[in-house]
């Protein structure tokens, strides 16, 4: 069993929060890791609404349902039930203590107005992310820290350690049930069999519309299309389908966490929302699957830099997940041709850059937009950092490094 990082977070909210809910992917873990947590305290019960029964009495009395003495009582697949988000809020009103509820969830209630706003102020969302590269290596994890605190020039990075390739970390991906399976053609049979179902059964839950058959054709172009600026119209044409039914699909996709959007970055906040954002696909191991791209292929095929971007993006975005006060993430690109793939702001306002390339050689022109980002931001620049396929890490500037891609999942030491 791996340890994974966002459990610390987990805890301390059920510290002082009455509602906790874990959200991510279907098969990331959550289950194991809610029922962790439930064991540690004896008057913890587990109830799942992928058990008929279970979800029949939930469906027919949400109030009752939530009721049910238990400390915490852990709902797993919560969104199989909305009701129960307007249950607990009024059990909550009645007694509000911490540590009451611990749900999970497939379907990301950011993107469910109201099933977000129902527990406003009451509730604590976290994300559990398939697995990163830290946590099946046994590395620290807090890399990310690093950046946004301007310490990332105070790491000393070991060289590359033994072990997996990047094309098969990226083939792979991180769902815990493909990562143990070894065969190559037993983990594609797994990711067919986790696509249809997402297809065909959650995304069909929450649409309540039967026969959604443009979502496969869809996914696979967007794999084809990840990393790249999102161009709804014309990505309306290529596949065929109206521009509005388009967008929806596309929050029916991010909800499920199939695919991430990331926004253009702007100094001024009311660009941020007209400029076209970034997509990616959230998992290198799906993305692979749906190009039929295996580990051997991999570094011949014209996606190859975009797959590498995608894996490096989630590999950090990853990282957010189990900070303290995770930073937003955008992408950044000026008229002049000047981008970042990917932007980190915090709460204080600080933004660090990460630029990523598949190539072993870096070089000053790599940090082209890395430095337009600094200029942007002035004094709320933390840093900004290449990550490539090279093995030393190297200053090219004022807070900019090249660090390679192998210290998001080594253990790096600080220096003394």
């Amino acid at each position: 069993m791996y340890k994974r990082f966002v459990q610390e977070r987990l805890e301390a909210a059920l510290a002082d929060t009455p509602v906790v809910l874990l959200n991510g992917a279907r098969q990331t873990g959550k289950t194991t890791l809610v029922q962790e947590v439930a064991a540690a305290s004896p008057g913890a019960v587990y109830r799942t609404m992928d058990d008929a029964a279970t979800l029949a009495s939930a469906s027919s009395d949400p109030a009752a349902f939530v009721a049910q003495p238990g400390r915490p009582l852990v709902i797993d697949e919560v969104q199989r039930v909305p009701e129960l988000f307007a249950a607990i809020k009024l059990e909550v009103d009645r007694k509000r203590t911490a540590g009451r509820y611990l749900l999970t969830g497939s379907a990301n209630v950011l993107l469910i107005p109201k099933l977000s706003e129902s527990l406003a102020g009451r509730m604590e969302i976290l994300t559990l992310d398939s697995l990163s590269q830290s946590e099946m290596e046994g590395g620290s994890g807090d890399l990310l820290a690093s950046l946004m605190e301007g310490r990332i020039g105070k790491r000393i990075f070991p060289a590359m350690q033994k072990g997996l390739a990047l094309e098969e970390r990226i083939v792979r991906g991180g769902y815990p049930e493909a990562v143990v399976r070894k065969d190559a053609q037993r983990r594609t049979a797994w990711f067919g069999s986790y696509v249809t179902t997402i297809l065909q059964r959650d995304i069909r839950d929450l649409a309540h519309i039967d026969g959604l058959t443009d979502m496969p054709r869809l996914l696979a172009l967007l794999a084809s299309r990840t990393a790249n600026m999102l161009n709804v119209a014309e990505l309306s044409r290529s596949v065929g389908i109206a521009h509005n039914t388009l967008k929806r699909y596309l929050t029916l996709l991010e909800t499920t966490f199939l695919i991430r959007q990331l926004p253009a970055w702007a100094r001024n906040r009311g660009k941020r929302f007209v400029k076209a954002p970034k997509v990616h696909v959230c998992d290198t191991g799906i993305a692979a699957y749906l190009l039929d791209v295996d580990a051997a292929r991999a570094r011949h095929i014209s996606h190859w830099g975009h797959l590498v971007e995608t894996f490096v993006v989630g590999e950090v975005l990853k990282q957010t997940a189990w900070m303290a006060a995770p930073p937003t993430a955008y992408h950044f690109r000026l008229a002049t041709g000047h981008e970042v793939d990917l932007v980190l702001e915090d709460r204080r306002g600080r933004v660090a850059g990460v630029e990523i390339k598949a190539s072993a050689r870096a070089s000053a022109e790599d940090f082209a937009g890395l430095r337009a980002l600094a200029e942007q931001t002035g004094s709320d620049f933390a840093g900004g950092v290449l990550f490539y396929s090279g093995d030393v890490a190297l200053p090219f500037g004022d807070k900019l490094h090249a660090i390679p891609m192998h210290a998001l999942w080594n253990r790096e030491e600080p220096k003394k």
